[in-house]
């Protein structure tokens, strides 16, 4: 495999994990004020309490390797969308910090404060996401000196708007799923409602998305003649989103979760087809793109970093399913809960 190519996949591999691990956490958050009781809160933070942190290290990791496979996409992307990326950044440092504030103190003003703040930066981080990967399908107005001359107003355009509520529609559905699986009881019955309810409001934005998106913007799919195969990924991806009700209706919560996971994997593949071999493309000129190519690091340099790649995922993998297996089950809250 050329290694430009290899390292285009890569990416996608760890925003795939990213998106699929971290995306349940935030719509934990997302989802967090529909709890009732401080209780009930309290058992949704400690579901992604022993998680979070981890999930974390697909996005640390991601940001990593672009910086060192593709730097020139990473100082564009970094100075196009600065002030939305340090939103991001305090977003998400906000939200451990919610965790970890919240239940420092009984006072009920205390706790409202932290509880309001964990949905906020849940559900901005994830907007945000949305609105930079909206950003990247339709294009940035990059120009011959690769730098991105766009200002706030430019990167909140209608599309990139729509993608952002889409991802919250997708992380709030895959969150509900998940926290079915991690509770009992009363609490248990009613986000079965919310599965149902988030499902809908996610699969209205799914079609709204996929009609904008074929409409608008039709070059997203200039790669499915030459590969072919990327229309069993289609299928798959409607197969796994009408499984998703169906698991929730026969009882099979294990399986919607697996179904929302490969919905958003094949989401994530479908985003890369759209933008290969771009990494950014400009909308000033096609010429000005940012490629795999044109703006990767030296074939030597990508060549060593291969090693270490190979080297160093079979860490994360492994930490990753020790993690969850050792904290697997139901949530119970004890002395040192959130």
């Amino acid at each position: 495999m050329e290694i430009h190519i290899f390292w285009f996949i890569l990416l996608g591999v760890l925003l795939a994990g990213y998106a699929i691990l971290d995306g349940f956490d935030l719509g934990v958050g997302i989802l967090h004020l529909a709890a009732r009781t401080d209780e009930e809160r309290r058992i949704f933070m400690n579901s992604i309490g022993p998680l979070w942190d981890g999930n974390e290290v697909w996005l640390v990791t991601f940001g990593g390797a672009l910086f060192a496979a593709f730097p020139s996409a990473y100082a564009a992307v970094f100075s196009g969308f600065y002030l939305p990326f340090m939103l991001l950044l305090f977003a998400l440092i906000f939200r451990a910090v919610s965790m970890e504030f919240r239940s420092k103190q009984e006072w009920r003003w205390w706790r409202s404060f932290w509880d309001s703040s964990f949905f906020v930066a849940s559900a901005l981080a994830t907007f945000l996401f949305g609105v930079a990967v909206g950003n990247s399908i339709q294009g940035l107005p990059i120009n011959a000196d690769k730098n991105v001359i766009a200002s706030m107003a430019d990167l909140l355009q209608p599309y990139p708007l729509l993608i952002g509520c889409f991802a919250v529609a997708t992380f709030a559905m895959h969150g509900s799923i998940y926290l079915y699986l991690k509770t009992t009881g009363e609490l248990q019955e009613r986000i079965h409602r919310w599965m149902w309810k988030t499902f809908g409001f996610f699969v209205t934005l799914y079609m709204l998305t996929t009609i904008v998106t074929l409409i608008r913007l039709p070059y997203v799919t200039r790669h499915f003649e030459d590969i072919p195969w990327a229309w069993l990924v289609v299928i798959l991806n409607v197969l796994a989103v009408a499984n998703i009700p169906r698991a929730i209706f026969k009882g099979k919560p294990f399986y919607a979760f697996i179904s929302s996971s490969c919905t958003i994997a094949a989401l994530t593949f479908l985003f890369g087809i759209a933008l290969f071999p771009n990494l950014i493309a400009s909308s000033l000129n096609p010429n000005w793109n940012l490629t795999i190519y044109n703006a990767s690091s030296s074939e030597t340099t990508l060549g060593i970093m291969q090693i270490f790649a190979f080297c160093g995922m079979p860490f994360v993998l492994a930490y990753t399913i020790i993690v969850y297996w050792v904290f697997k089950g139901k949530v119970e809250l004890g002395k040192f809960s959130y």
